[in-house]
């Protein structure tokens, strides 16, 4: 399964870093690539959307369904 999210927080490489690292620790993440321009993760796997957002929060993010 894949994901689409918006991640809001976000300033800079760091943070992009940061919030792929959070994300990649959640299990079920096969895969995950964070983009700090569009503010966007794509999540591949079946990780748990309440994990997922926890993970991002822990790590000082917001974490939301991202729109089309």
């Amino acid at each position: 399964m894949e994901q689409t999210l918006h991640i809001e927080g976000m300033t800079c490489q760091h943070c992009q870093q940061a919030a792929q690292r959070a994300l990649s620790q959640v299990a079920g993440v096969e895969h995950v690539q964070v983009d700090l321009a569009t503010r966007s993760a794509l999540v591949r796997g079946a990780a748990d959307w309440k994990q997922l957002q926890e993970a991002v929060e822990e790590a000082g993010f917001t974490l939301l369904p991202a729109t089309k």
